[in-house]
Parts: C-alpha cells; sequence; structure tokens
C-alpha cells in the first residue's frame, strides 16, 4: 500500500517539473523559433543570390576565429551536453546558445550541408542548464533539466513532441534509458513545441501515400530496407569522425579548416551543380515523397555532409540524415516493390535510427510525421537499422551500457 508521505512526495516531484520543464520548453521553444525564422531567411537569400557560396571559405574561417577565441568548452557541441549528463561538472556556457544559433545560420547561410538539431539541442541545453545555478539545483535534478532541455530542443525543432521527449531519454547511452527524467523530458517537448507554433512557425509536411498492409512481403521488405539503412548511418557517423580527425592531424590551426573545406565544399556546388546538396535540401525531401529521383542523390548529400561537417562548419547531422535516407528509400522502392513514398519514409527515420542509436525514438518520428499506419513498419526498420549500425554513432559520447546483440 502506498503511504500519504509517498503521494506527497510523488506529488511535490510532479509539480516542481511540471514547472522547471515548462520554463525549460517556453525558453528552447523560443530560441528554436528565432532559430528557424533565421535558418528560412538565410536559405531564401542564398537561393536567391548563389555567388554568395564563394564566401564560404572565409564564413567558415571567422566562425573557427570566433570558436578558437570566444568558444571554448562549448566547442564539443551536443557531446559536451551528454558529458555533463553522465557527469555533472561545471554549468554549460550561455554563450554556448547565440554562437551556435549564429554559426549554424553562417554556414546555411553560405551553402555548408549542415542540418539543424544540433543547435536546437545545444540551445535547449544550454538555456536550460542556466537554471542550475539560478536554482541551485542539485546533481540530479541537474541531469533531468539538462535532458529536459534536449527534448524541447529536439521537440521544437521538428514539431515532434514525442520523438523528442524519448530521444532525450535514448541518446544518452545504448541498453540504457532513465526513466525518472520522464515526467520532464514529456512536458518540456511538448511546451517547447507548441511555444514554436505560438510564435508561428511552421513546420514541413511530408505525404508517405497510402500504407499498405501488414504482409510477410511488406514487413520483410521493411527489414532488408533497414539492415540497408543502419549500414549506410554507420557509413555516415564513421565518415564524419574520420574526415573530422584528418583534418585536425593536417591541419593544426583550427580556422584553417573550414576554410580549407569551405573551398571544396563551393567548387563543388559551382562546377558540378551540386546545389540540391546545399543546406538543409528541405525541398529534395519533399521531392522524394512525390516522385522517383537519381539513385545518387543519398551518396551526393552524404559526401558533401561529411566534408561540411568533418572541416568544422557548425550545424547538425540529423535533417542530413533525413535526406539521405528519404532519398536512399526512394532508391529502394522498386527493388523492394513497395511504393517509393512509403520507402521514403521509411528511410527518413530508419538512417537517423542507426547513426544516432535511437530506434525508439524514430519510431515515434515516423507516426507522427506520417500517420499511426506506418508505425509497425518503421519499428521493422529502425530496430533492424538500429542492430546493424554498430556501438559507433554521431555522438562520440555516447556510451554502451549493454551490447545490441
Amino acid at each position: 500500500m502506498t503511504r500519504p508521505a509517498e503521494h506527497l512526495a510523488l506529488l511535490r516531484f510532479a509539480l516542481k517539473w511540471l514547472v522547471l520543464a515548462t520554463v525549460v520548453g517556453v525558453l528552447a521553444g523560443s530560441a528554436s523559433a528565432l532559430f528557424l525564422w533565421a535558418l528560412d531567411a538565410a536559405t531564401n537569400y542564398r537561393e536567391a543570390h548563389r555567388h554568395i557560396v564563394w564566401g564560404l571559405p572565409l564564413a567558415g574561417f571567422v566562425v573557427g576565429w570566433i570558436y578558437l577565441k570566444v568558444g571554448h568548452g562549448v566547442d564539443a557541441g551536443n557531446n559536451l551536453l551528454i558529458d555533463e549528463i553522465h557527469d555533472p561538472k561545471n554549468t554549460v556556457p550561455l554563450r554556448m546558445a547565440p554562437l551556435i544559433l549564429v554559426s549554424t545560420v553562417v554556414s546555411h547561410l553560405f551553402g555548408a550541408s549542415v542540418g539543424r538539431e544540433g543547435t536546437a539541442v545545444q540551445m535547449g541545453g544550454s538555456l536550460a542548464d542556466q537554471l542550475t545555478h539560478a536554482l541551485k539545483l542539485d546533481r540530479d535534478s541537474r541531469r533531468i533539466v539538462l535532458m529536459a532541455g534536449i527534448a524541447a530542443g529536439f521537440a521544437s525543432v521538428f514539431g515532434t513532441p514525442l520523438a523528442g521527449a524519448i530521444f532525450a531519454l535514448e541518446v544518452l547511452a545504448i541498453g540504457r534509458m532513465r526513466y525518472d527524467a520522464l515526467w520532464a523530458c514529456t512536458v518540456a517537448a511538448v511546451i517547447g513545441d507548441q511555444t514554436t507554433l505560438l510564435w508561428g512557425i511552421q513546420h514541413t509536411t511530408y505525404a508517405a501515400g497510402t500504407i499498405p498492409p501488414l504482409t510477410a512481403w511488406s514487413l520483410g521488405a521493411a527489414a532488408v530496407a533497414g539492415v540497408v539503412f543502419g549500414l549506410v548511418g554507420r557509413l555516415f557517423a564513421q565518415g564524419t569522425h574520420s574526415a573530422s580527425s584528418a583534418m585536425k592531424q593536417r591541419i593544426a590551426y583550427a580556422p584553417l579548416r573550414p576554410f580549407v573545406g569551405g573551398i571544396v565544399i563551393a567548387a563543388a556546388l559551382w562546377f558540378l551543380d551540386a546545389w540540391r546538396y546545399a543546406g538543409l535540401g528541405i525541398s529534395v525531401m519533399v521531392e522524394a515523397f512525390a516522385q522517383p529521383l537519381p539513385a545518387t542523390d543519398f551518396l551526393g548529400k552524404m559526401v558533401l555532409t561529411i566534408a561540411s561537417l568533418g572541416s568544422g562548419f557548425k550545424g547538425g547531422e540529423v535533417t542530413p540524415l533525413f535526406y539521405i535516407g528519404a532519398t536512399l528509400g526512394n532508391a529502394l522502392a522498386p527493388l523492394l516493390q513497395l511504393p517509393f513514398p512509403m520507402l521514403a519514409a521509411l528511410g527518413f527515420v530508419g538512417v537517423f535510427a542507426g547513426a544516432a542509436n535511437t530506434p525508439l525514438a524514430c519510431t515515434l518520428m515516423a507516426m507522427e510525421l506520417f500517420g499511426g499506419g506506418i508505425g509497425v513498419h518503421a519499428l521493422v526498420a529502425c530496430v533492424m537499422s538500429y542492430l546493424v549500425s554498430g556501438h559507433t554513432g554521431i555522438y562520440k559520447a555516447q556510451r554502451v551500457v549493454q551490447a545490441k546483440h
């Protein structure tokens, strides 16, 4: 039997995190709204003035120099937040939020192939962690407030509160989830998403079409596709880490890395007519749900994103992974004899599931974005991707608590 004292303790816990997570959600959602507005403006300007791409090397150098001078302690990005949750030490500096916001917008303005989730998560985490000092939170409470910041940032930038809440629990470690933060992450994710919407920001919608009924063939095809998604996600993660290591070994002065990388990326965009791989690539992702695309689209995006992130441009990995997955799924559809909008949807979440080791969050994301009918197929594809992607992902700070198999 539950004692009255326990009921009171549970009530205090629920009320405490309702208030704190609401504050975190409002802060993260407002930051994401500003970021998404600026990102849209930067993308529109770049598309209207494509010659600006030749400023990418200089832009990369300036951002690299700024991080060298004032970005010490925050340049680890998402990995810093994960490390602080595992082993709390110092409050995440508030300067992380404006630095990552401005540097990501600059990356997109000049044509680098980067994402946006890293920016939203870092803004959410750094803003949330300011409550630690202000309210003198203990270590366990600080862990939860950081996780709530991650949940709010992820949910608000993609419009997926269910996925955002579970992502914050799942991304920290392979084989373990922290359920003591579930309530806080849920509240923060919902409030963050709603705050962004209240600021007038609208998210892109994708039409996955009619989902075929569950059959042995459709489930088997989803599993096969999941294997391919996982291998590609693994290749992306390893390629990004290898490119970053190689650049650091060959170019000791940090600002020169994005300068050199910017020259290569700008030349590829201009002379190879690779504009469809610049920035987020939202328009191409929408196309992947509407018509067959060149089978090499996923590879072009992967190469340009690895070059961008590996040379030091700021942003995120997730939206490029959505692009890679959607176009890969589009290419696999004729081979697996399933509708290409459905395979694009499975790839959209499947490659990310393998690269980030977050199959549950990605399954929920599929249901939020494409409807509940895709849930079982998405679960099969995401779990298979997770299993074959190995124990290395896009987040180096992610720990292995229990092996996958």
